[in-house]
């Protein structure tokens, strides 16, 4: 999932959450900020855009931000050769689908790794062994440039001790560049450094047309994956058809006000199966939707309906 850049990462990569966007304040710019500027950028400007990617995808743009967004938004105003940020915003505002894609993406930068959070794996292990009976069904719902699909592929194969196990992982990302990433499989040979050298060797390929300096996974891995763009603030999710047996939805929430997660969380409960599991992340807590989910411990949900 991009993190947003008004997310903040703190000691051991912990992420926390800016304070939620007050809508009607407009930051004050610091007169330094400016100097040198190619384009004229006002506090009313940087607060357009707070409330823009805000209503668009739920991200909260904390005031220090103000450079930051500078930058990644000139490069849009120098390559549709406009002069100010009113002109580019009311552009956007008329509605220009292809622009407001790329503006999230602008707007957000990706944090992720290989069996990130390995606990969750781990447990994953178990429940697939438990669901051996039926074809099983996984949505990764913030797959970023694709380490946690690809992860979640490798747990079903050695879970089942084939590369081609009885599973289907449908991976979605707000940003549709890191999904590009992410399909294509290839990745810098540090990324996979952690990983010990039996996983490196079963399902990483090495020369075979692919630059030294990288890797890429293999394509058994590839087929248990489909793509889909998803921002989960949408009112519906045609692409996510359930029922899943696995949802993971990761370091995510933390980027949302509480209604807005509830609201997320509500329309999880239908996609995923009576058994599934909701894996969330290390710094996420649901306990204001105890009526939707219920907690296993190590962030990780059950329905709250399901019969024990």
């Amino acid at each position: 999932m991009p993190l947003p850049i008004g997310m903040k990462v703190g000691a051991g990569g912990t992420a926390s959450a800016d304070p939620p966007l007050k809508t009607g304040t407009a930051p004050v710019l610091a007169p330094a900020s400016a100097a040198g500027r190619e384009f004229h950028f006002t506090a009313a400007d940087f607060e357009r855009v707070r409330q823009l990617i805000h209503k668009h995808a739920g991200i909260s743009l904390a005031p220090i931000k103000q450079d930051m967004v500078y930058s990644r938004l000139a490069r849009r105003l120098r390559a549709l050769n406009m002069t100010s940020f009113d002109q580019y915003l009311a552009y956007l505002e008329q509605g220009h689908a292809a622009e407001w894609e790329t503006f999230v993406n602008s707007l957000t930068t990706n944090l992720t790794s290989f069996f990130r959070e390995n606990h969750h794996f781990e447990m994953l292990q178990k429940h697939l062994l438990r669901l051996a009976q039926r074809p099983i069904r996984i949505w990764c719902s913030a797959a970023s440039t694709g380490e946690e699909p690809y992860s979640l592929a490798i747990t079903a194969c050695e879970v089942f001790n084939t590369l081609t196990p009885p599973v289907q992982i449908h991976a979605s990302d707000i940003d549709t560049n890191v999904l590009k990433t992410a399909a294509r499989g290839e990745y810098p040979v540090d990324r996979i450094e952690r990983l010990d050298a039996e996983r490196q060797r079963k399902y990483f390929v090495r020369g075979a047309g692919v630059p030294t300096s990288q890797v890429r996974v293999r394509p058994e891995l590839q087929k248990l994956i489909t793509y889909s763009r998803i921002n989960l603030l949408d009112a519906q999710w045609p692409s996510a058809k359930g029922p899943f047996d696995a949802l993971f939805c990761r370091n995510v929430m933390i980027y949302f006000d509480k209604p807005t997660q509830y609201q997320i969380l509500k329309k999880f409960v239908p996609l995923l199966h009576p058994d599934g599991l909701l894996y969330a992340g290390h710094s996420e807590s649901f306990l204001h939707a105890t009526d939707l989910f219920r907690s296993l411990g190590r962030t990780v949900y059950e329905r709250a309906d399901r019969r024990k």
